[in-house]
C-alpha cells in the first residue's frame, strides 16, 4: 500500500481498552440502574454503528435495561440490530425503545435514564478519583476513590512500529483531547495538536468523514490509510473517498472488539482496503 499519510485511532488499535473503556460502561450502568450487560454485548453496540463516544454508548445500554425492566422483550442482539436499522448510535437506540413500549413506560424510562449521572460516574470510574479532580474540576461523589480504569490499558503498539513509520502521521479518535493526550504518551507517539481530531474538536464524529479529510489536508497527502479497530473507523475512510477526491485506505485491526476470523470477515464485507493481525504489521504492509 503506497500512501502519503497514515491516521491512527487510538483505542484498540494503540491501546487495549477492554479494562477500561468498556469495563467503565458496564459497570456505570451496574452502579446507576442496578442492571446492566456483559462486556461482551459492548462489541454489539459497537457494531450497530454511531458508538464513536463511549458516553453515548453508556446512554444506549442504560437505555436498554431501563426498557428490559418496562417489559420490553428484545435479546440485547436483538436490540442492537435494530439500533443498526434504526440509523445507529443513541437517537437510534432512542428510536427503538420509543417504539417497542407503551407511552407511560417509555415516560418512566425517561424519568430514570440520566445522561449527566452517566457521565460523571462514567469518568469517575475510568480516571480514578486524583484524575478526576485534575481533569474534571469536581470531587468525586462515588463512595471510594477509585485507582481508575485508565490506568489498566494495556500498550498494543511496539516502539519499533512506531520508529519504523517515516510518513507523517495524524490521530482520529472518539477521546477527549485530555485523554488522548495521555495514551499518546503512554506509547510513545509524538502527534501535533494540528494533525490531531478528538471528541473535543468541531468536526463530525466517525464514520462522518469531515476529520479525515481535514487530516489529509494538514497533512498533505494525495493518499491516506486510517487505521482502526471498528467498523465505523473503516466507513470513515470509505465515507471520505466518496466526498474528496483523494485516496483513503480503511486499515483494519483485529486488538480491539473484533478478532479472529469473524472480525476479519466483518471488516472486509463493510469494505475494509485490508486488515491487520495487529498495527505492529501496518510498516510491512506500507514497505
Amino acid at each position: 500500500m503506497n500512501v502519503d499519510a497514515v491516521v491512527l485511532d487510538i483505542d484498540g488499535v494503540l491501546v487495549d481498552v477492554s479494562d477500561s473503556y468498556r469495563r467503565a460502561i458496564v459497570e456505570t450502568v451496574e452502579r446507576v440502574h442496578g442492571g446492566t450487560v456483559d462486556r461482551e454485548a459492548v462489541q454489539g453496540f459497537k457494531e450497530a454503528g454511531g458508538f464513536n463516544n463511549d458516553w453515548e454508548l453508556t446512554d444506549a445500554v442504560a437505555l436498554y435495561v431501563l426498557a428490559r425492566a418496562e417489559g420490553m422483550s428484545r435479546s440485547v442482539g436483538s436490540f442492537t440490530s435494530a439500533i443498526e436499522g434504526a440509523g445507529g448510535g443513541l437517537s437510534g437506540a432512542r428510536t427503538v425503545v420509543s417504539e417497542a413500549l407503551t407511552p407511560a413506560a417509555r415516560e418512566r424510562v425517561l424519568t430514570a435514564w440520566d445522561g449527566e449521572r452517566h457521565r460523571a460516574v462514567f469518568q469517575q470510574l475510568y480516571l480514578g478519583g486524583e484524575l478526576y479532580r485534575d481533569l474534571e474540576d469536581e470531587e468525586p461523589s462515588l463512595d471510594t476513590d477509585t485507582r481508575g480504569y485508565i490506568h489498566d490499558e494495556r500498550v498494543i503498539v511496539e516502539s519499533e512500529t512506531l520508529a519504523a513509520l517515516d510518513c507523517p502521521l495524524g490521530v482520529l479518535t472518539g477521546r477527549p483531547a485530555t485523554e488522548a493526550e495521555i495514551a499518546l504518551d503512554r506509547v510513545g507517539l509524538d502527534v501535533p495538536e494540528t494533525n490531531r481530531f478528538t471528541m473535543d474538536d468541531p468536526a463530525g464524529g466517525k464514520p462522518d468523514p469531515d476529520a479525515l479529510v481535514m487530516l489529509a489536508d494538514r497533512l498533505d497527502a494525495d493518499s491516506l490509510a486510517f487505521v482502526g479497530d471498528t467498523l465505523d473507523d473503516v466507513r470513515t475512510a470509505l465515507n471520505a473517498n466518496t466526498s474528496d477526491e483523494r485516496a483513503y485506505y480503511g486499515v483494519g485491526v483485529l486488538t480491539g472488539g473484533l478478532s479472529g476470523d469473524t472480525g476479519r470477515r466483518k471488516f472486509e464485507q463493510t469494505g475494509a482496503s485490508v486488515v491487520l493481525d495487529s498495527v505492529n504489521d501496518l510498516p510491512d504492509l506500507l514497505a
